[in-house]
């Protein structure tokens, strides 16, 4: 069956059996769902998320939501999004479908091992850059951040600590990952449901638009990383907590292995790096993972500008 529901109809209504029922995998909706939850592209830009927490997150964003699936066992989460539920619709304003299948048959769709019974398509924002800098900018710029778990992690990092958005870029011939990827999505938390993001830009056309609004770019490098050449004086990269964080502000994280391109590095107003632990007999590690020393940067610029707001 592939007609949706009624309009108007709620989380309670599914066990009256006025959602629509779906017992065929062959059914455009069932095919839709496995592709987009697999991490195909599928039309118009739409992407699957699956979970309870995922798909409230997507019903609580504002964004187009274009179905709802869910299977026998997943029922019982509906008493949690009915109200969000009854509120989303299409990109076109049409109320949102709310379908039921079978616990097989959305196994069949699932990209998880254990999965939940409740999935949703929905339409995420296509930020350009312009929609990153807004008021007190704070935005990260990711450079061939290859893992999706990564860029996930970062972009929730991003949204906890008070970024106003996301670019991501290419390192030379490397690609950062689709940060609407299932498992970015996952990985962020719904935040790569909420804040802006604008996805496979191009590097010196971000660097140019950051330094044209006033944005100061930060690159993140590795402690033993040798002084940036550059156009001017030789410059030592800075520890977090002696970088000026109160103007708006860009920083760079660059691939996982390969770190920054040497270009962008040095195109930078700033370089900075985390110190590690120094204590004899202490062998420390080459570096800390993408995310987390994204994690620590982003807390520093939120705990210094919440400092100067009390004072």
């Amino acid at each position: 069956m592939d007609m949706p529901h009624p309009a108007g109809t709620t989380a309670r209504n599914i066990a009256k059996g006025k959602a629509a029922l779906i017992t065929s995998r062959e059914n455009r909706w069932i095919k839709k769902f496995r592709a987009a939850l697999s991490g195909e592209l599928v039309d118009d830009g739409i992407v699957g998320v699956e979970g309870v927490r995922l798909v409230e997150s997507a019903l609580g964003s504002g964004l187009p939501v274009e179905a709802l699936l869910v299977s026998e066992s997943g029922e019982r989460q509906l008493s949690r999004i009915g109200s969000k539920l009854d509120s989303a619709t299409f990109a076109d304003g049409r109320p949102t479908p709310l379908l039921r299948t079978s616990d097989k048959l959305f196994a069949g769709v699932a990209d998880t091992q254990a999965p939940q019974g409740i999935a949703a398509l929905v339409r995420p924002r296509r930020a350009a850059i312009e929609d990153l800098m807004q008021g007190l900018a704070l935005v990260v710029a990711l450079v061939g951040v290859q893992d999706p778990g990564n860029v996930g992690t970062i972009i929730r990092a991003a949204d906890a600590f008070g970024a106003t958005g996301v670019a991501t870029c290419a390192a030379d011939a490397i690609g950062t990952a689709d940060p609407f990827g299932p498992k970015a999505v996952r990985a962020s938390a719904g935040s790569a449901l909420r804040l802006p993001i604008a996805h496979s830009v191009s590097a010196a056309i971000l660097l140019a638009k950051l330094r044209a609004s006033g944005v100061k770019v930060h690159a993140a490098v590795a402690p033993t990383a040798r002084p940036a050449v550059g156009s001017g004086t030789p410059t030592a990269p800075m520890r977090p907590w002696d970088v000026d964080w109160g103007k708006s502000a860009a920083i760079m994280i660059g691939n996982e292995g390969a770190g920054l391109p040497r270009e962008l590095v040095d195109a930078a107003d700033v370089r900075v790096y985390i110190p590690q632990n120094t204590q004899a007999g202490h062998e420390g590690i080459d570096s800390l993972n993408a995310a987390m020393a994204a994690s620590v940067l982003l807390y520093e610029v939120m705990r210094q500008r919440a400092a100067a707001e009390v004072d």
